[in-house]
Parts: C-alpha cells; structure tokens; sequence
C-alpha cells in the first residue's frame, strides 16, 4: 500500500474504483509530467447521494463533503494512468463547479471540501491554486463537480 493510500486509511477513508466514464472521455490522461482529470461527481457506488442545486435542496455543509468525495474520486483518476499516488509530485490545479440556487455565494466553501481532503492526505503536495465556479446545473443533477491538474514524477 503506498503512503497516500496508508494517510487515507489513518483518515478512514478508502481510494474508491474510477468512476466509468459518462460519455465519451476517459477518466485521467497524462501528458508529460501532468495527469489531467476529467470533472469528477461525488459517485458513490454507482449513484450521487445528494443531488440538486446547493442553497436549494443541498446544503453548503453537505455540498462540502460531496467535493471531498469528487476529490476521491479524482485521486482514483490519477492513480488509474500512474500506478502509484505516491508519484504525486503536487497537485498544481482544483477547478469545482457548484450546482448553486440563484442566490448562493458560498462556492468557496463548498470547494474547501476538496482542498483540505488533499492537504490532509498529501500535506504540502495537496497545497494548490484553485477555481470555484457557480453553474446552474451539472450532469446528473450533481450538486458539485471537481477536476484536478496534478504533476506526477517517473
């Protein structure tokens, strides 16, 4: 077991199997020292277990802890195309999109779910710049999307 995947078992967390892709893209590409993901739902065996627009039928807090659950998701992607989290040089780059009711600000704070997930799991190598953007809708009535750009070592 690596290191990351032994963190996330201290945290009593499980690195869960890549979600299937949706459509037609694969899940994580490398190119060079880069691994790219594909936006990644908060799926849980199958299915979202929240959906619908955060500020509306999702609240902030839960909408927190679905973007924890893409970011999983997303260090599954990774590790599909290096082998090894442990390769994990950085993660240079978070984009979240937040399902959000009209009136709702707080895409920050639901994308903080992510972003300490990696900094609990991977300490300074989870430390990353980051994008939180408002949307009316994501696929499948999720209420949060991630992405990551992670530079990976040989």
């Amino acid at each position: 077991m690596s290191a990351v995947e032994s963190r996330l078992a201290e945290l009593g967390l499980t690195l869960p199997d890549v979600v299937p892709p949706l459509a037609a893209y694969q899940p994580a590409v490398r190119s060079g020292a880069y691994v790219y993901t594909a936006g990644q739902l908060p799926m849980v065996k199958g299915s979202i277990p929240v959906t619908g627009k955060v500020g509306a039928e999702v609240s902030p807090e839960q909408a927190k802890e679905l973007a924890a659950t893409c970011a999983l998701n997303a260090l599954a992607a990774v590790k599909s195309v290096v082998g090894d989290l442990d390769r994990i040089v950085r993660v240079v780059k978070v984009v979240g999109f937040v399902a959000s009711a009209p009136d709702f600000t707080g895409q920050p704070g639901v994308l903080n779910g992510a972003s300490e997930l990696l900094g609990e799991v991977l300490g300074e190598k989870g430390v990353h710049a980051r994008s939180a953007v408002g949307v009316a809708v994501l696929p499948l009535d999720a209420p949060v999307e991630v992405e990551f750009v992670v530079e990976v070592r040989d």
